[in-house]
Formats: C-alpha cells, structure tokens, sequence
C-alpha cells in the first residue's frame, strides 16, 4: 500500500496529480482545505491537500508490506493529535483538549462523568465554574432590565405616588414574592433563549424549561437554575449504548442511514480502534453497490488493518458471508445510503437486517442509524421518522468539527427516545471519533463558554 499527499489550488487537479503518480484505481482517503497564512494571506488562495493510496504491485520489490502504524503516520499527519496510544488531543464543543486514549467498548474511568439523579454541591460548583460566561451574559442582562425599569418607573412616579402610599403590608409582601418570580422567569427566558440560539427545537426547549420552572423555589438563584438546567439536559441525553463485543456469539452491526454522512469512514474507525486496541478479529460487509467507488474505499481501509472484505447483493448472500464470518468478534455492515423517501430501497434494507434478526441466537445484532448534525432540523425529522420501522436503533452523529450548533442531537434524541452512541468531527482514521461526550454537549448547549 502506498499513501501519499498531493496539493493543488482545487480538489480536481489534486485527484488528477494523485491519479498520474499512483494510476486511475487509487483511491482519496482524506481531502483538506489549507488555509494561507501571513501577512500576505489575503492575495494568495487557498490550496487543497488529499491523502490517496494506492495497492503496491506484487512482487515490485523485496520491501515489506507497510505497517498500518507507518501508514496510520502519513494518513493523521492532518491532525495535531499524535496517532500512538496515550495522551491524545481530543475535540470537544470547547475546542481540542487532553485526554487518554481508550477503547470505544471499555467502561469509563473512574475520572469519567456518572450519572446522577441529584446535582452534589461538587457538581453545582463544577456548574458555576463550566457556565461562567452564560452566567455572566444574564447578569448584565437582569443588569440592563432593572435599569430599563428604573427609569420607566421614574417617568410614572408623579402619578402613582399616591397609589403608593396605600399599599398595605399584606400587599408588600406579595409584590416581593411576585418579584422573586419574576426573577427566575427572565433567568429561565434567557436560558431558554440560548439553547434556541443553538438550534434546540422549540418543543424539546419548552419540555425542558417547563420541568425545571415547576419544581423551582421562589427564591432560586441563577446558580441553582443553570445546576438545575443542566442536570435536566444531562438525563434526556441519556446513557450512551455503543458496540460490545459477546464471548459467545459474533457482534453484526449494521450502520444504516442517508447518503454523504459518513458511514464508511465510521465503520473504518470503529474498526481500527477494536482492531487495535482489543485486538479483535474484525469483518467487513457491504451492500452498497450503488455509490461509485465506496467498495474500493473500504477495501482501502481494510487492507490498512488487513481485515476481510465481503459484497453482498441480496439478504441470501449476506446470511452465506455470515456463516463464513461466524468465528469473528466483530462483523460491521456498510448498507448503501438510502433516501428516506424511496420504498423501493426501504425495503431492501429491512430484509437484509430482519433476515440477521431472525439469527438472533447465532449472532448478537445492532443497529445504528448514522446521521450529519449539519442537516436541516426538518429534514432529521423526517429521516428519523421513515427509519422508525427499523426498530431499536442508536444514533451516530456525524461531522460535528462542520458546525457550532449542536441542538439536533438533542432534538433527534428527545423526538426519538433513541439512545446515542458516537460522534465523529473529522475523516482522520481512526481517531476522530468518541463516545458521545454529554457533559460537553450540554454546557455548549446552555451557551458555556468555548
């Protein structure tokens, strides 16, 4: 296997350098945008750098196959993180930070978050300190509105002086209560306000801020009501399921989903990392005969990780590549992206995942439903809805380094009680993907600082 990089001023005449030093069948692992740096940025355009591969000749010379750590070298040298275990840069919606590297099945560490039914006084302060800036933003908010009332309130002073005077007790007691109220109120709108900014539907954030606002005492802080927030953002992300490997059976999952989100490069990842990390023994299917190309790519990352690579085109040869996989820890099934909107393909897919059901006692069965985060919050609905007949499936979501909006994952989990799984934020084999990190999430959704 040869791994290479070219750049050129546009993908077109990258893929074409790469095709005349490597020939027509390599194939592009990695497509990059570099951006100019310097003073003179300004009057130079960006250049676009690829990653291609192409498969070395037999008997072509006495050099030895290339290790996957030498190639793993050339194919992640886009990232800042190093490709050797241990410490690594790991993306969150805060930007790159440390961490340790882990297997994608391990339990989490003892560091690692646990979930919890009631926010600890350890927790609140963890809150207050993650959350300053959100914080800060409606203390200068709750700032500008007791100006604007302070002034409005003088204008009306002359008239309402004498209505003043015959307040009585009772009456002053309940305008402080109606204040402490109507406190909380605005620190709620304001709350509710950024998660809006940040794409949650406007259903999920009312179900959310309606639970909270009912069990608030009237004489809440913004401390206790960011704690109580985000405790509530915690519990509907739910607890992550993610693939598992089975002493006594073969784990099959199946990743199904609309074209151009990112399965294969999933797959690829997620093998890598059981690959080399558990040491399994892994498998590759694929059923998507459609797209041009995609059985070349994954026959390109299979190679990477030397595992076997079978195509299918029907339910019966997927059961016949079963039975010949059947002595693997882990087989993962690449189906072909399939438009929500076309029956005919609908169809195809169920069969080829029921007929794997009805294995059930052989094979251990998952499914997982791969979807970009940067699509349209409609048109996730609308997904998600028609894959609804496939039933008990995770969700992956994809492509999270494209935006900074990151509502629709908590949309699609809400609107679906689906369980999340993965997030993937780049095509860098294998290391850009984790288990969905909800801590992270929900203190960007609560407008945390980043």
């Amino acid at each position: 296997m040869i791994v290479k990089k070219f750049q050129a001023p546009t993908e077109t005449e990258a893929v074409l350098k790469a095709r005349d030093e490597l020939g027509s069948s390599a194939v592009v692992l990695n497509v990059k945008t570099l951006k100019q740096r310097g003073i003179f940025r300004l009057f130079r355009k960006d250049m676009v750098e690829i990653t291609a591969a192409q498969e070395e000749n037999e008997g072509a010379g006495e050099k030895s196959r290339t290790s996957f750590d030498e190639i793993a070298g050339d194919v992640l040298a886009d990232t800042d993180m190093p490709a050797q275990e241990g410490p690594a840069a790991a993306y969150t919606p805060s930007g790159y930070a440390p961490r340790v590297s882990m297997p994608v099945s391990s339990p989490r560490p003892a560091g690692a978050y646990q979930p919890s039914s009631q926010v600890s006084a350890a927790d609140t302060a963890a809150i207050e300190q993650k959350l300053d800036s959100l914080q800060q933003l409606l203390k200068n908010r709750m700032d500008y509105d007791y100006t604007v009332s302070k002034e409005r309130t003088a204008d009306r002073a002359a008239q309402d002086v004498q209505n003043s005077y015959e307040l009585n007790g009772a009456d002053e007691g309940r305008r402080v209560v109606q204040e402490r109220e109507n406190t909380n109120y605005r620190f709620l709108q304001l709350i509710y306000k950024k998660m809006l900014e940040n794409d949650v539907n406007e259903k999920c954030a009312d179900s959310i801020i309606g639970d909270i606002e009912n069990s608030l005492k009237k004489e809440s802080n913004i401390d206790s009501i960011l704690a109580a927030v985000y405790q509530k953002v915690i519990l509907k992300l739910g607890e992550p399921h993610i693939i598992t490997l089975q002493e006594d059976k073969p784990k099959v999952a199946f990743f199904i989903g609309p074209t151009g989100v990112g399965k294969t490069t999933t797959i690829a990842k997620i093998a890598s990392k059981f690959k080399l990390e558990e040491h399994a023994r892994v498998a590759f299917i694929t059923s998507d005969t459609y797209r041009i190309a995609a059985v070349e790519q994954l026959n390109t990352y299979a190679s990477i990780i030397s595992c076997p690579v079978s195509v299918v085109y029907s339910a019966d040869e997927l059961e016949h590549c079963l039975e010949e996989y059947k002595d693997y820890d882990l087989i993962l099934v690449d189906t072909a992206g399939r438009s929500h909107k076309a029956e005919g393909q609908m169809d195809e897919l169920m069969e080829l995942i029921e007929r794997t059901r009805q294995k059930s006692d052989e094979f251990d069965v998952d499914i997982y439903l791969t979807l970009s985060v940067t699509t349209k919050s409609k048109d996730l609905v609308s997904i998600v809805e028609r894959y609804q007949d496939i039933k008990d499936w995770s969700v992956i979501f994809t492509k999270l380094d494209e935006t900074c909006s990151l509502g629709n994952i908590l949309n699609i989990r809400m609107i679906t009680d689906a369980p999340l799984s993965y997030t993937t934020l780049g095509q860098n084999v294998p290391n850009d993907i984790e288990v969905i990190d909800k801590q992270a999430l929900a203190k960007q959704l609560l407008g945390g600082a980043e």
